[in-house]
Formats: C-alpha cells, structure tokens, sequence
C-alpha cells in the first residue's frame, strides 16, 4: 500500500511538472505569435506606405520649378475622386492621373522642345524619370519630354478624345482592330479567351525620331491610313467606356505594314 501510495504520489508530481512545462509552453507559444502578428501588421502598414507614396513635398519658400535639360513640369491632374457611373472612390481605388498642364519647359543641348506651356500631354505610367514633387499643394511631375506619349486637344480632355492625340516623338496613333468574337471553328469566345488584337490602322503619326544630341530629326514613315501589325506587347494601350481600342506605338514596334 506504502508503495502504491508513494507511485501515486510521484505519478501526481509527474502529472502536475508536465501541465506546468506545457502551460509555459503555451504561454511562449502565445508571446511569439503576439510578436509575429505585431511584426506582421507593422509590415503591412510598411507596405501600404511603400504602395501609397507621396510626391517629395518642397519647402513652401519655393514658389516656381524650372526644369533641366530636355525636361517638362506638369501640373498633375485631379485623381478621379469617383466612377463613371458616380460612385465615390476610396483613396486606396483612386488611379493616379498620368496627363496634366504644361507649366515649364526646359531646353535640349541642341534642340528646342516640342512642348509648349499649356500644352495637356499624356505621359508614360511606367516612364522611370517621371519624379513627382508637392509645391504648395498642388502636385507636379518632373519628366523628360520623350516620356511624353502626346499632346491631348484640350485641358479637359477626356479618354474619349484620345483619338485626337497628336503622337510625339516617333510614336504613331492605331486604332485597334476588335477582338475576333469567334473562333475559327465557330464557336463563341468568351472575353478572357479572345486573342488580343495585334492589327489597326494608323490614325496619326508623330513629327519623327529625334537625335537628343545632334537636334537632327529623321521623319517617321509611316502615314495616317496605313493598316499595320505592332508587338503584341508594344505601346501604352487605351479603351474607352464606348469600347473603342488604341495604342500609341513607337514606329520601330511596328512590325509590318498589311
């Protein structure tokens, strides 16, 4: 009996050292979990940071920026605050505006500048010089004049009037010929399986290809009306709400005429 008791005793022991150990082990388990969530949500915000970054503010003593060399500043469009349909956007939807006002027009080494103060321009959402700054308020963009897509008809325009753009450099205005809505087979596509249009006819051409070093020009080739085929991946694509197509091309993304 003295001996089942003493077993009892010591399994007992045993028993209550064991919930201890894991009752600790919860506990740390718990602190480290805490610790990754917190590093995680700091994370997150880290991210939502980097994603959302803001123009470089300037110093409000500035009142003017004058661009170097063969750069532009624009003044940055308003963000669409809502869609076409009227519902308003979170800031988080919010598409950053790459069109805007022409407010200072820098010089070439040898070349004056196509652009023009109050010219509206639409530029490149993947141009790496573009540097956006906040001076006073308002939002500019610093950017060289060739990540200029073209010269928009108005300080108003809209997608819509895409198709008056006058392309520059050696970009050339296509309009998009539409997506096959069947397959050869006849059967009906659906719009994920429709093959992107690589084809169109050209709608406007822009003055030519520029030699930043010499000023010297060389003419683009192509003219208005010709039908083409471009890279697939080539150019800065633009649907409008009608469901109309066009891509403004550099000429040298043209593969042949058709």
């Amino acid at each position: 009996e003295r001996l089942t008791e003493r077993t009892s005793a010591r399994e007992g022991s045993q028993t209550s050292e064991a919930e201890r150990e894991r009752s600790a082990m919860n506990k740390t388990l718990l602190n480290s979990q805490a610790r990754r969530g917190a590093a995680a949500a700091s994370a997150g915000r880290a991210v939502s940071r980097d994603v959302r970054t803001r123009a470089t503010e300037l110093s409000a003593t500035y009142s003017k920026v004058t661009p170097c060399g063969p750069r532009v500043v624009v003044k940055v469009a308003e963000l669409q605050a809502k869609t076409l349909g009227g519902i308003l956007l979170p800031d988080t939807s919010q598409k950053k505006p790459t069109s805007g006002d022409v407010v200072s027009v820098g010089k070439g080494k040898n070349y004056s500048l196509t652009l023009k103060e109050g010219d509206t321009v639409l530029y490149s959402k993947f141009g790496l010089g573009v540097t956006d700054v906040e001076l006073q308020g308002q939002e500019y963009a610093i950017l060289f004049e060739r990540d200029c897509i073209g010269i928009m008809p108005s300080s108003n325009s809209t997608v819509e009037d895409i198709k008056d753009i006058k392309p520059l450099g050696d970009r050339v205005l296509i309009q998009v010929d539409s997506a096959a809505e069947e397959s050869a087979g006849g059967v009906l596509l659906t719009d994920t399986a429709k093959e992107k249009p690589t084809t169109g006819s050209v709608l406007a051409v822009g003055p030519g290809k520029l030699n930043e070093e010499t000023g010297e020009v060389q003419a683009t080739k192509l003219k208005v009306g010709d039908k083409v085929s471009f890279f697939k991946w080539a150019g800065d694509a633009i649907e409008t709400p009608s469901g109309a197509a066009y891509n403004v091309v550099n000429e040298s993304d043209v593969l042949c005429k058709l």
